[in-house]
C-alpha cells in the first residue's frame, strides 16, 4: 500500500509556521501547552484545527494514490472495482473539501491575530467611551 505523503509547501506546513511565528514557540511545545487547557483557548482552537488540516491532507495524499492504484491501466475495471472507485473519488473530494475549509477559517483567524511583544505583556486596553457632557437647560 503506498504510504501517504505531504508535499512541501502544504497548507498545513505553513499553517504551523504562522502559529509558530505567532506564539514564539515550536508547534509540538505549542500542542503540549494547549493540552492543558483544551477548553476556551485561541491556542489549542488553533492547534486543534491545524491536526484537522493536516489529518486531512494525509487522507488527500492516500485516496489520492489508492484512486491512482484502482484506476491503473494494467488494471480491468469492473463493476466491483468501479464501485471503490466512485467511493475512493467521493473521499478524496470530502478531504479536499475539509482542507480547504479548515485552512481558510485557520488563515483568516491567524490573519486576524499579530503577535504581542514581550512574553507577558497585554494589548493595550481600549479607550474608555467618551462620558456625554451634562445636558444644559435654557431658561427664559
Amino acid at each position: 500500500m503506498p504510504q501517504p505523503h505531504a508535499t512541501a509547501h502544504s497548507a498545513s506546513q505553513i499553517i504551523a509556521q504562522r502559529i509558530e511565528q505567532l506564539y514564539g514557540q515550536p508547534l509540538a511545545h505549542l500542542e503540549a501547552l494547549a493540552e492543558t487547557n483544551p477548553r476556551d483557548s485561541m491556542l489549542a482552537a488553533l492547534t486543534g484545527t491545524h491536526t484537522e488540516l493536516a489529518l486531512a491532507e494525509r487522507n488527500i495524499a492516500f485516496q489520492r494514490d489508492r484512486l491512482r492504484e484502482l484506476a491503473s491501466s494494467e488494471r480491468e475495471i469492473g463493476r466491483f472495482e468501479a464501485g471503490h472507485i466512485l467511493d475512493c473519488a467521493r473521499r478524496l473530494a470530502d478531504s479536499v473539501a475539509a482542507r480547504d475549509a479548515y485552512a481558510k477559517s485557520v488563515g483568516a483567524v491567524l490573519g486576524g491575530l499579530r503577535r504581542i511583544s514581550g512574553p507577558n505583556t497585554h494589548p493595550p486596553a481600549a479607550p474608555a467611551p467618551a462620558t456625554p457632557a451634562p445636558a444644559t437647560s435654557r431658561t427664559r
